[in-house]
């Protein structure tokens, strides 16, 4: 797992139902998911390809979570997104399409390289994916 330089964080209402959504739609595997005493994720970290992505349940009161908020709080804006490279892409976005995933910019082959699409989750945070790596050398 060294090679990982960053890792992106997401916060849901429902964690429970944010990792089943990731696993199902987008084909995230479960690295670690951590439950509490009445058996609810109060942690999980999912690997798609090479990357890993943190989900945590939303808590306005803990100090972190006084910083954050949710994309139903803030008129179904987001603050950032992540981008996963992936192979397949159109079979990804397919997958991912049929499992619920609200598209928010279709499929095509970007300008810059690579082909991609991003799309929303039920609780609004907005992901992208596909074959662009910005890591490839030019």
């Amino acid at each position: 797992m060294s090679n990982y330089g960053a890792i992106p964080n997401l916060i849901y209402s429902d964690a429970d139902a944010a990792v089943s959504f990731l696993k199902k739609a987008f084909g995230f595997k479960e690295h670690g998911v951590y439950k509490d005493d009445k058996g609810k994720i109060f942690h999980a970290q999912l690997i798609l390809g090479k990357a890993l992505v943190m989900i945590n349940p939303f808590n306005p009161d803990t100090a972190f979570g006084k910083m954050l908020n949710l994309p139903k709080n803030l008129k179904g804006y987001n603050t950032q997104t992540p981008y996963f490279i992936i192979e397949n892409v159109d079979e990804h976005y397919q997958k991912a399409k049929a499992n619920g995933a609200q598209i928010v910019m279709d499929i095509k082959d970007e300008d810059y390289g690579g082909r991609g699409y991003s799309c929303k989750d039920p609780e609004g945070n907005i992901w992208g994916f596909g074959s662009y790596n910005a890591f490839s050398e030019k």
